[in-house]
């Protein structure tokens, strides 16, 4: 049977009765559930698609360069705080444990390096940029163990969970939880994209701004390649721009990433689910589609 809207009062009523989701999961999970009823996320019209412009993807080496005043660089720096996302296991690498524990080299993990990375900067300009882990429901307990041994660091290191949704019973309409499954398989973690609901539900991003921070720097918590660079932030503060995605030029090996589109008048994120099936092949080239998404906001 397929679900429509007449099912969610059902649906919602059952997830009132989760006493482990706070009113902003259950208010988030049913949101969610409404618009994929209600065919909000529908494909994309392909010939409405149009190439951003080059106001829009600056390249790199067009940015301005950065002040080799200590000071200056200090003042831009205090505005940051830097958000790795840790939500997700290591299981494709063989491990159980946080994605972000997992030994890249020489003994060092992926979090170990991070944090010096940080260190580093707060040494070198004396300023204060914390670390922000967003952890799961998977991640939590391991992760508050592990930084436990960073305490004597010059970084500031701050926690907070991503949304726990429940799983949906398809043929019933109800959440699996409240069907027995009360383990961590009834539940899943929502996505990266919950990053911005969650930061404000957890009352670090009014801490934050209280404390005179204005940009964050999002990535993924095992792309090591993703440190704060100094060029992208100083172009942010001076445009007073609200949101930078970096995207990097498509290859062979990318053909299935997200790319950035001129949608109606507005810039967004083409992912290859929104994509009707008669232009995945086009999606996928790297002549039409020539940038693709790296996660890094």
């Amino acid at each position: 049977m397929a679900a429509t809207t007449e099912n969610l009062p059902q649906l919602k009523s059952a997830v009132d009765g989760l006493t482990e989701m706070s009113e902003n999961e259950r208010s988030g999970f049913i949101n969610l559930v409404s618009r994929y009823l209600s065919g909000e996320a529908q494909h994309i019209e392909w010939s409405k698609i149009q190439t951003p412009t080059d106001e829009i993807v600056v390249p790199y080496d067009k940015m301005a360069p950065v002040s080799e005043d200590v000071s200056e660089t200090r003042n831009l720096l205090d505005k940051l705080v830097v958000l790795k996302l840790n939500g997700g296991l290591g299981t494709t690498m063989g491990c159980t444990g946080p994605k972000s524990v997992i030994e890249v080299r020489d003994g060092l993990t992926f979090l170990d390096l991070i944090v010096i990375q940080i260190e580093n900067l707060n040494n070198k300009y004396g300023c204060k940029v914390p670390l922000v882990l967003m952890n799961s429901f998977n991640t939590h307990d391991d992760t508050h163990k592990i930084v436990e041994k960073y305490t004597n660091a010059n970084v500031d290191i701050h926690t907070f969970n991503q949304s726990k949704y429940p799983r949906v019973v398809a043929d019933e309409f109800v959440p699996w939880p409240s069907k027995g499954k009360t383990d961590k398989d009834g539940w899943y973690p929502p996505g990266h994209g919950d990053v911005f609901p969650s930061l404000m539900n957890s009352g670090k991003l009014d801490a934050f701004l209280s404390q005179g921070k204005e940009y964050v720097f999002v990535a993924n918590s095992d792309n090591l390649g993703a440190i704060v660079d100094l060029k992208i932030l100083k172009h942010l503060i001076q445009n007073k721009n609200e949101y930078c995605m970096e995207v990097t030029p498509k290859t062979l090996a990318d053909v299935k990433g997200g790319t950035l589109i001129s949608y109606e008048g507005k810039v967004q994120l083409l992912e290859i689910a929104q994509v009707p099936d008669e232009h995945v092949n086009e999606f996928k080239s790297i002549e039409k589609f020539k940038i693709f998404n790296t996660n890094n906001l």
